[in-house]
């Protein structure tokens, strides 16, 4: 490649960097420079050394901005609603991730956490890694969807309700049940009774015998109403435990500690709040 090529593309960058944007295709800046496929691949790639520049997903191109290049990118909040709207799919920040922007101050999320309706493997992007969880059904939970403002533009994220719902439908995603019972203390007072009975329909009654109890534990009791007269409609839910995982660990025994008589959970091991042990 030419070195005036490479010269324009840089300030290709620069220009968009300087009107607030951060993200571009391949197409719109071959358009733009009047340049060809090949020798755009040869520019960005060499951009993409000297850490000026990420290809998250094929076609799709951020821009590090100067106090980011030690990150080796720039957060994920600043293009992940352009990325996943050029994928074609429907997607939400979720999980810890949205814990913790709505406030759950003692979680620091080690991913930034999508639920799409696409399975995607995971990105890492500088000092950033997005982990992407598969819900087949968004429509189910659209109306637990919110817009966020972020640097650079918005993004889509879960509610409170429909976080806590999530963190007890993807476990391990959201570190165990302490982690769980965690967030969630931290998160009730946010909780909207009727709204978090309205999106527990999206989904399994196990998830609303899950989430019924941890709240209680977290001192959410008041919050669980509307969920439960959605569990009690038809016939009563069979007896589950809490952390199916215990039973299903071979070389895991342990007594039984508790039965919740009104969520029917079984629980073998206590879930603590961090700092209430």
């Amino acid at each position: 490649m030419r070195p005036e090529q490479s010269s324009v593309i840089s300030s290709y960058l620069t220009s968009l960097l300087s009107a607030g944007r951060v993200v571009f295709s391949n197409e719109e800046a071959e358009r733009a420079l009047g340049i060809g496929h090949g020798a755009f691949l040869d520019a960005a790639e060499r951009l993409q050394r000297k850490g000026h520049l990420i290809n998250p997903r094929r076609g799709f191109y951020v821009a590090v901005p100067p106090q980011f290049l030690s990150w080796g990118a720039p957060p994920p909040a600043w293009y992940i609603d352009d990325m996943m709207r050029g994928e074609g799919h429907l997607y939400y920040v979720g999980l810890l991730k949205a814990a913790e922007l709505h406030g759950a101050a003692q979680q620091a999320a080690m991913e930034f956490q999508i639920i799409t309706d696409k399975r995607m493997p995971k990105i890492r992007a500088g000092r950033s890694l997005i982990a992407f969880y598969y819900r087949k059904n968004m429509a189910e939970v659209f109306s637990g969807i919110e817009d966020r403002k972020t640097e650079t533009g918005r993004m889509r994220i879960s509610c409170v309700e429909l976080t806590a719902l999530d963190l007890v439908a993807y476990p391990r995603a959201a570190g165990g049940l302490d982690n769980i019972v965690t967030v969630l203390s931290e998160l009730t007072d946010q909780i909207d009774p009727e709204k978090l009975g309205m999106l527990g329909a999206a989904f399994g009654r196990a998830v609303t015998q899950r989430l019924g109890h941890l709240l209680s534990r977290a001192g959410g009791q008041d919050r669980t109403g509307p969920l439960f007269d959605r569990l009690s409609r038809g016939p009563s839910p069979q007896w589950i435990e809490l952390d199916p995982t215990e039973v299903a660990d071979p070389d895991f025994t342990i007594a039984l500690r508790e039965r919740d008589e009104r969520w029917r959970v079984v629980v073998r091991r206590i879930p603590e709040v961090e700092g209430n042990q």
